[in-house]
């Protein structure tokens, strides 16, 4: 699940001014008085100026709330019977359709599907667990983390796996290299870095519609391998700016008039996203996994940054530079002309003043961070030990505390259940399975006579399509990655060639439908763009993507010698 906690980003266009915010967050020595003054913010009209009006801050604001106070309530209004005590939360219990199907789906290959003699039971039983657990990922009967933790006790319960080799995933270097990009990209939103970039590209070449989403575009490619959250990108930075200019141009969600500008710019964004997420290793967590499982597989990518960069460059850098372009003609804006974009965009940034100390850091530990995972192996320095350093540098600084750190529960949830799936693949791997499975791949693949770049095509066609059963990119990683590129290894396709290629069809599809992602949510529910038309301009531009990649791909990939 390309994710990113995002709970703590108002998606409203009332947005506290930047000198109160870096205030109120790296400062806490200038308390809120009793009369809590007014507090300037910027708000966005149908016109092409801000609006400058004051906000009182409420007693709910999360802005002034204390971080570890609990509610103060007088005595006398607690004992009121007019003000019963609230009642706890019901948390609900699992889905029982999805609970039952799950499990039965395991219960199955378990006792009714008679086991290969060259299986053990152990191994079995394993498969089991773990088909159970993948169903369970796609029907949801509970949260994913929760699910995996079931999962996990069950290996552990029936003793399919010791407890040591079953939680021994979670010392994995690539699971907590995901987990720390969390917290990486939640210092780009909140020193407001990311926003300050991508204004500047609004301001450069906002003057037409199409400049404007080039802008858009080139700024994400930019920040995207030091922000490695394609949903914090998209929440955090992007649509925020994307809904203050569609306001502006008088383009609301929901209504008729959204079509003039800002259908077209959620939707040019949402497609580029793919694209900007596979040109660099740690532009999404996903990244991280598939070269970790290839690895599993004996697939190992000597200098992995560099390698990525290299191989997805050419076609990567076509897909961004048409995408913008395609859209234009395909699902054209009706505001062709926006003058007034980089004036707003000037008067932003005046209004954001110069940049921080804390940006100023977050600039510096990134460009660190990037120039050590270009030229760690040479110096002997692992990509976690590098994440590591730059997390510390950020908490050393002030730029991040260890508050952020905790509130960030998609990392943590991230860390629970990805560890889960990396574990079962790994043992599943270790028992022989994964083995036995290309074998009986292989077989049917030579029984139709096919050649391995016919083989290649056929799985990667495959992997990409089953991804419209699939709500999460990292979990469609989980579930098959490691099952495709051993199909495709048994077929013959060249290692690296494969677990690239699959791994840039997992940045890709995520811009499939409006639930294949955690940004498609994000953009999807700004209210910009029809269902009907999700669908259709995502299929539309995947079949783009597609013929870019396979023929700018093909000859590129020949050239560099992956095949």
């Amino acid at each position: 699940m390309e994710s990113f906690a995002l709970s703590s980003l108002s998606t409203s266009f009332s947005l506290p001014t930047r000198s109160s915010l870096i205030h109120h967050r790296f400062h806490h020595h200038h308390p809120i008085s009793k009369s809590s003054p007014s507090i300037p913010t910027l708000r966005f009209s149908s016109s092409s100026s801000f609006l400058f009006s004051p906000i009182k801050p409420t007693p709910n604001s999360s802005l002034f709330k204390p971080r570890f106070l609990p509610p103060i309530h007088s005595s006398s209004s607690s004992n009121s019977p007019n003000h019963p005590p609230p009642s706890p939360q019901i948390t609900q219990p699992a889905k029982p359709i999805p609970l039952i199907l799950s499990i039965s789906i395991g219960l199955i290959v378990r006792f009714l599907i008679p086991k290969p003699p060259e299986v053990t039971p152990q191994a079995w039983q394993l498969l089991s667990i773990f088909v159970s657990t993948i169903a369970g990922l796609v029907l949801s009967p509970l949260p994913v983390g929760a699910w995996a933790f079931l999962g996990l006790t069950v290996t552990v319960l029936t003793k399919t796996l010791s407890f040591a080799t079953a939680f021994s995933a979670f010392t994995n270097e690539v699971i907590w290299l995901i987990v720390i990009s969390f917290f990486f990209a939640r210092g780009f939103v909140k020193t407001g870095l990311g926003d300050r970039i991508a204004t500047y590209f609004v301001k450069w070449m906002g003057r037409s519609t199409l400049g404007l989403s080039y802008g858009l575009t080139i700024s994400e490619a930019l920040i995207a391998p030091a922000m490695p959250s394609t949903t914090a990108r998209a929440g955090g930075v992007f649509l925020p700016i994307i809904q203050s200019l569609s306001l502006s141009a008088g383009s609301k969600p929901g209504h008729p008039s959204a079509k003039k500008l800002g259908s077209y710019l959620v939707q040019s964004q949402f497609q580029s996203a793919g694209n900007s997420s596979a040109l660099f290793l740690t532009a999404a967590a996903q990244n991280l996994l598939c070269l970790k499982l290839a690895e599993e597989l004996g697939v190992i990518v000597s200098s992995p940054w560099v390698t990525w960069f290299k191989a997805a460059s050419l076609p990567a850098i076509a897909c961004l530079l048409a995408t913008p372009l395609v859209l234009y003609k395909l699902y054209p804006p009706e505001t062709k002309d926006t003058p007034d974009a980089p004036a707003m965009a000037a008067k932003k940034l005046e209004h954001m003043g110069p940049v921080t100390r804390y940006e100023w850091v977050m600039v510096g530990t990134m460009l660190l961070a990037v120039s050590l995972w270009v030229f760690g192996d040479a110096l002997g320095i692992a990509s976690v030990v590098t994440a590591m350093t730059g997390l510390s540098i950020l908490l050393l600084l002030g730029v991040l505390d260890w508050d952020d750190c905790l509130s960030e529960k998609s990392a943590w949830d991230t860390l629970a259940w990805f560890a889960v799936l990396v574990g079962m693949a790994g043992q599943l791997t270790n028992l022989g399975i994964v083995t036995w499975m290309s074998d009986c791949v292989a077989k049917s693949l030579q029984s139709f006579s096919l050649s391995w770049p016919a083989a290649f095509g056929v799985l990667q066609a495959s992997y990409f399509l089953i991804h419209y059963l699939f709500a999460s990119q990292t979990g469609h990683v989980g579930a098959l990655y490691s099952a495709f590129l051993a199909m495709q290894l048994a077929a013959g396709v060249p290692g690296v060639l494969a677990a690239l290629a699959l791994a840039y069809n997992t940045n890709l599809f995520g811009a499939l439908t409006h639930y294949s992602s955690g940004q498609a949510a994000v953009y999807f529910g700004a209210g910009y763009v029809d269902l009907p038309d999700v669908f259709k301009v995502g299929f539309i531009m995947a079949v783009i993507n597609t013929i870019i990649w396979g023929v700018v791909g093909a000859f590129w990939w020949k050239f560099l010698g992956l095949y």
